[in-house]
């Protein structure tokens, strides 16, 4: 874009910091408006970045504090209810050598890490700011989009991108109409345990294909495992995240795993409080990414179940992507179109294939020890590389 251009950025969380610094990297200025008081929504849920997150944010020279912050993991194992030992993989990424194999890490501390580091490169963040309207006017300069936020605040910028995530606002502010995320039918459970009496294999993902649920596992370097599990059941209320109380989920979990002859009812009940859900949701298509000022990336405009375990992967490579198509194309109309061009097919693919895994892990016993040799093992060991050998060059 030509001109000097200000990009109002709605969400302070992966995608809304790393577009940021994407931008600057650009030439592009952007300021961060956060809703939350400090971003770090979500505090005891973990996540991966594979090896497609990490390389885009190498392109902005951002991979060093996420790679510090986390932890790796080589290889992937799949047991039955039985115990039984159905297959072991290479995670997908680490077969290729280049150095950023899948990494493991806090959200939270994924959000400081790349908080930090976007503050270091002189980077606002406004904190307290949910936005809840935004127009577009036309100035001296040509036409500019002024954002009000509930505190009766407001900012005018070029742009404005909505990293607003799943129960986004700009969303609804493109297009009224926009379909909103779906829930899925499971719940999604993390914990922490030092005292499972269990020995797991190091470097390694353990994935356990229970009667009634699905549980993954893997060992942090001071041994503390780290477990989640996908679980059946209703909808929880967003607005009262501790209305069922860690006691309350590690009966519920490992009441799931009892009849099973897996180490995941002991892990589970060797928890202490460290545990905390959420709703899994997906959005399979967003038919409007854009208009003239204003676009969507990241959970905003596709959601995809957990279950791949691609959310912030997908993110950072959207924001990697904009911000190029906003450094190469002479306005933002333009530069919108060409990122939705380069991102939807791609994008609405991991939440397929997201989906599909969902179904997997929620079908009978015969499902799930057939899982490894079919979907499952795709999208977990990258066997046609599709999903971790995606590649930005800048």
């Amino acid at each position: 874009m030509t001109g000097t251009t200000k990009a109002l950025i709605i969400g302070g969380g992966i995608a809304g910091t790393v577009t940021a610094m994407a931008l600057r990297k650009a030439g592009i200025d952007a300021e961060i408006f956060e809703a939350y008081p400090t971003g770090a929504d979500d505090v005891g849920a973990f996540l991966v970045v594979f090896a497609n997150g990490l390389e885009a944010l190498r392109v902005i020279d951002a991979h060093g504090p996420v790679v510090a912050h986390s932890f790796p993991a080589q290889r992937v194992e799949f047991l039955g209810d039985r115990g039984e030992r159905l297959g072991e993989r290479p995670i997908a990424g680490t077969e290729q050598g280049d150095g950023l194999g899948p990494r493991t890490l806090r959200r939270a501390a994924l959000y400081q890490a790349l908080h930090t580091e976007a503050i270091r490169r002189g980077i606002s963040v406004r904190h307290g700011k949910r936005l809840v309207g935004a127009e577009t006017v036309q100035a001296a300069s040509g036409r500019r989009v002024v954002a009000t936020f509930a505190d009766g605040s407001r900012a005018e910028g070029d742009l404005l991108v909505g990293a607003d995530g799943l129960h986004s606002v700009t969303r609804t502010l493109i297009d009224p109409g926009a379909p909103g995320p779906r829930y899925t039918g499971q719940n999604t459970v993390c914990g922490y345990t030092r005292d499972a009496k269990t020995t797991l294999s190091p470097d390694t993902y353990t994935m356990i294909f229970g009667k009634r649920a699905f549980f993954g596992c893997t060992v942090a370097p001071d041994g503390e495992v780290w477990w989640f599990a996908n679980v059946p059941g209703s909808e929880l209320d967003r607005t009262d995240p501790v209305a069922v109380t860690p006691a309350e989920w590690r009966s519920r979990v490992a009441g799931l795993f009892d009849d099973d002859d897996t180490p995941v009812a002991g892990i589970v009940r060797a928890t202490g409080d460290r545990i905390i859900a959420s709703n899994a949701y997906d959005i399979a298509t967003t038919p409007t990414w854009h208009n003239d000022t204003m676009v969507i990336l990241g959970d905003a405009a596709h959601a995809a179940a957990p279950n791949a375990a691609q959310g912030a992967s997908m993110a950072i490579e959207d924001s990697i992507v904009l911000a190029k198509c906003l450094r190469d194309r002479p306005d933002a109309r333009s530069a919108f179109a060409a990122y939705e061009e380069l991102r939807r097919e791609r994008v609405e693919a991991v939440v397929a294939a997201s989906a599909g895994m969902a179904k997997l892990t929620a079908t009978g016993a015969a499902g799930r020890r057939a899982a490894p040799e079919s979907r499952m093992e795709r999208g977990s060991a990258g066997a046609d590389n599709w999903l971790t050998g995606y590649r930005i060059e800048w």
